[in-house]
């Protein structure tokens, strides 16, 4: 930031707590992260949860790299007035946009999920079944045909199976 940098009033910054305008406090500065949110490598909901405190403590429990520490200074937009922050703060939820989350169709899903692989398997199933079933009686019927002596009016089991056209001979 070239020039003198902004003292902000802790106040201030903690009103920046959503997606679309989010400020953080980390070792005594300020950052404008709102065109970050989307990059950030562990999603915005980590920056939206670390809004309205100094996120000091936080950002070094994670063991930043070099390189994000130096991406950091293209945020920087001024510091924090020390004298504004309070010794403790409550928990303030951060505030993003309501999400359009129908239990409904969640559900639906979750049922689609489970059924349609088993119906795709009953149907496999099914086909192997019948062409199974079908193949073997036309097998059957076809040798027993040519096994008595090759006289299909003494064959047992004539009249017992249709063949197939597609198996006739």
């Amino acid at each position: 930031m070239a020039g003198e940098k902004k003292i902000f009033q802790f106040e201030e910054v903690a009103k920046h707590n959503v997606t679309k305008d989010c400020w953080i406090i980390i070792a005594g500065k300020v950052y404008d992260v709102t065109p970050f949110m989307d990059e950030h490598p562990g999603g915005d909901e980590v920056l939206l949860a670390v809004t309205g405190k100094d996120a000091t403590n936080d950002f070094e429990d994670i063991g930043h790299s070099d390189s994000a520490r130096e991406d950091m200074e293209k945020y920087l937009i001024g510091e924090i007035d020390a004298s504004t922050i309070p010794a403790k703060r409550t928990y303030v939820s951060p505030q993003q946009a309501p999400q359009n989350t129908n239990k409904d169709n969640d559900i639906l899903i979750k049922i689609l999920q489970f059924l349609v692989p088993i119906l795709i398997l009953g149907l496999a199933f099914a086909i192997r079944q019948y062409t199974k079933s079908e193949y073997t009686l036309a097998a059957i019927a076809y040798s027993s045909k040519s096994s008595v002596g090759g006289d299909p009016s003494k064959s047992f089991c004539q009249d017992d199976f249709a063949i197939p056209a597609r198996f006739a001979a």
